[in-house]
């Protein structure tokens, strides 16, 4: 890994950023974000929204972070149920096999499409928080409760609760890196970070510009996780070893606490370069390795798609639907032939009648 490429002095670091989703990219620009998703049929479909105006509590340090973590996890949600609805129905256009199940069909008819949609997301988001919290804070400390007859060293219970909280992720990505879908969204997170570095080096958004480029980025939410952990790891240590019940406690009530550390951490290796940030950044740039992977042609297209959208100014209009390399709107060729035929036609009824006039 040569961080010089990862760090270069050149780069000018933007508040850009993205994230993967099925067989697509979101990037978030100054005013507005944009996805990108391929279809079936390979052509681009893309969806530009408008940015929500920021809220004062997200300019406080370390407050910030746990903000920017709920919203993430929301969004981020959000949209990779917005990929996967939009691919199946290109999927299934023009078939009449695909069915909503009764349950979607009675909360829509309960809730309201939108409101049904909504609450989908939110108990999606509720059921991976618990998840996380269950496997990956709960579970490390109640396995590692056993090693408490061992030993009673509270330095070796902690390193090694922590240790073995890491290896679970690790294990957990290399897991679901073998699935195929997955292999392809890190891929597409791959296109997302060689695009990204590729505008902040000032050049061309090209995929020949962007494929040299690493997949790993110091400013990754992958990073993010890495240094919550290792973040937790020094912080669960100074707590001691209590009994299992106010471990979980303490582990639980101190999430956005480490949430704001490293979120505060992840900003300055962001925007700085030097010894101290390589050296803390290194854990989540080998752990990128696992959540990337090498992009072709076609997803560095699409990555380049979104992130041309992403940076319109805010008075460009907002879209839904196809899409060229450049992430504006689609014009069939018959539609562009038409419509060219129609402008000349306008043209020359403008011409006769600045003739009639002078005539007259």
């Amino acid at each position: 890994m040569d961080l010089k490429r990862i760090f270069s002095k050149d780069a000018c670091p933007t508040k850009v950023g993205g994230q993967a989703v099925l067989e697509g990219i979101m990037m978030k620009g100054e005013h507005r974000t944009a996805i990108v998703l391929r279809l079936p049929n390979q052509k681009l479909y893309i969806r530009t929204q408008p940015l929500a105006p920021k809220k004062k509590i997200t300019k406080i340090p370390f407050v910030r972070g746990v903000m920017v973590f709920v919203d993430a996890l929301v969004e981020g949600t959000r949209t990779l149920m917005y990929s996967a609805d939009i691919l199946e129905a290109h999927e299934e256009e023009g078939s009449t096999t695909y069915q909503k199940s009764k349950f979607d069909l009675w909360l829509e008819k309960k809730l309201g499409a939108k409101r049904a949609w909504n609450l989908m997301i939110y108990v999606s988001v509720v059921l991976a928080i618990l998840l996380t919290v269950g496997i990956f804070i709960i579970m490390p400390t109640w396995v590692l409760d056993l090693l408490a007859m061992v030993t009673s060293n509270v330095v070796v219970l902690n390193l090694v609760e922590g240790l073995f909280r890491i290896l679970l992720f690790v294990l957990y990505v290399l897991a679901i890196s073998r699935m195929k879908d997955i292999h392809r969204v890190f891929q597409y997170h791959g296109a997302e970070h060689k695009t990204i570095h590729c505008y902040e080096a000032g050049l061309e958004l090209t995929p020949e510009n962007c494929r040299p480029y690493y997949t790993l980025h110091p400013r990754c939410g992958t990073s993010f996780l890495m240094f919550v952990m290792i973040i937790a790891l020094i912080l669960f240590s100074l707590l001691g070893w209590p009994n299992l019940f106010w471990r979980i406690t303490s582990r639980i009530l101190l999430l956005p606490v480490i949430a704001g550390l490293g979120y505060e951490l992840l900003k300055w290796a962001g925007r700085s370069d030097n010894w101290l940030v390589k050296v803390l950044s290194l854990p989540g740039l080998y752990l990128q390795k696992l959540t990337t992977a090498e992009p072709d042609t076609d997803q560095l297209e699409v990555a380049i798609a979104a992130m041309k959208s992403a940076l319109s100014g805010p008075d460009e209009p907002h879209y839904e639907g196809l899409c060229d390399l450049d992430g504006q709107p689609y014009v069939e060729p018959e539609e562009m032939d038409t419509t060219q035929e129609k402008r000349e036609a306008e043209r020359e009824e403008a011409g006769d009648q600045d003739e009639n006039q002078r005539i007259a």
